[in-house]
């Protein structure tokens, strides 16, 4: 038997920096997937060995089940009901495991991911041969949740293959997860990240997991749904950014500036609620659609005004909005900012023509561009003889 899984990447509509400041926003998952394929060999295969196969990267990397139960002797001894963190100890053995497949400089960033990977596994299938293969849409690093879509696809294959959770194997296309085995991927998922990123909110895992959208505002998550097709042109400057320094940098000027600054808050706010507002109400008709649509665009333009005041734009962003600018198209960075990704809303009744024509003059200043449906489903898996 073969397990595929895909999980979502995410946007985050409104309200990024602002969050941390006490502010609603909003996130929403987009269909653009990671999947990973997990196989378990036959006797006949005669294979000892756990093999991660990054397919997008060109690397593969092979341990023999026996090292791995020597590195790490207690890992398989977790409930696989109740996820855990990954003690620190466990981690340096992991990292000792990693480097041993002399990963590239190139590809050194990748580490992380292998470790959460070997952690995962070990946790969830202890010492068992096993081929995993990834591949995925969402390019890395640029605030698309590319590392979150992979933790909750590995979860949720690992997990299709275990006893925690029941599904129907005869089912042959994409199926969901019952509510309480989401919420099994998602602890795990989020265990993932831990490893990853330190400490991450759980919202990006959060998203990809369950789809569709989410309200945040200090620390509590309320799931949403969206009541009309959204399209985005998602443009990915390629301009890399540290995420750290683009918080800090709010939070200082925030010391420095806190009146104003708190009105900016306060702004950002009503943004994300109007908004959220909005996509939740029921659409009646064509007009209607492009009545939102039109006040959707002029939120998204007020919050990257808003976010300019934050001083988390950058020259690259900048140079997107001036171009989506001259066919009338809203548009506002996503996640930390200071490049990365740049959202522009596209409406229902936009004609394809002018669509390509902005793809092919934003990919003219060297950026990637993608197109996106807004708010679909979360994680979802499928099963092969193989």
């Amino acid at each position: 038997m073969e397990v595929r899984a895909r999980a979502p990447g995410k946007i985050i509509l409104a309200g990024e920096h602002a969050v941390v400041h006490g502010s609603t926003a909003v996130a929403a998952a987009i269909d653009l997937y990671t999947y990973i394929s997990l196989h378990f060999p036959t006797p006949a295969e005669n294979d000892d060995a756990l093999k991660l196969h990054l397919k997008d990267m060109g690397l593969e990397f092979s341990w023999p089940v026996g090292r791995i139960k020597d590195v790490l002797p207690e890992v398989s001894s977790h409930d696989v009901s109740s996820p855990s963190s990954c003690s620190l100890e466990t981690l340096k053995a992991i990292a000792a495991l990693v480097e041993e497949q002399n990963i590239p400089e190139a590809n050194v960033g990748l580490a992380s991911g292998v470790s959460t990977f070997l952690w995962m596994y070990s946790s969830i299938h202890g010492y068992k041969p096993a081929k995993v293969v990834v591949t995925s849409e969402l390019p890395l690093g640029s605030g698309l949740g590319s590392s979150a879509a992979f933790c909750v696809s590995l979860s949720a294959a690992l997990l299709a293959l275990s006893d925690s959770v029941k599904l129907d194997f005869s089912n042959q296309g994409w199926q969901m997860f019952a509510e309480t085995e989401l919420e099994l991927v998602n602890k795990w998922a989020f265990e993932g990240e831990k490893i990853i990123h330190g400490k991450p909110s759980g919202i990006d895992n959060t998203v990809s997991t369950y789809g569709n959208m989410i309200k945040f505002k200090s620390g509590e998550m309320v799931r949403i749904k969206t009541n009309m097709p959204l399209k985005m042109l998602i443009t990915n400057t390629k301009v890399g950014r540290n995420t750290k320094a683009l918080v800090a940098g709010v939070s200082e000027r925030t010391v420095r500036h806190s009146n104003a600054m708190s009105s900016v808050f306060n702004a950002v706010d009503c943004i994300s609620n109007e908004l959220a507002a909005i996509i939740q109400s029921p659409v009646s008709d064509d007009l209607a659609i492009t009545e939102k649509e039109e006040k959707l665009g002029e939120l998204m333009e007020m919050n990257q005004g808003l976010l300019q005041c934050m001083g988390v734009s950058h020259a690259s962003i900048e140079t997107v909005i001036r171009t989506t600018l001259k066919y009338k198209l809203a548009t506002k960075l996503t996640g930390a900012g200071g490049g990365g990704c740049v959202l522009s809303l596209l409406p229902t009744l936009l004609s394809g023509t002018v669509v390509d024509i902005v793809i092919s003059e934003l990919e003219a200043c060297g950026f990637q561009c993608l197109i996106a449906g807004i708010g679909g489903n979360g994680v979802e898996i499928s099963f092969s003889p193989s």
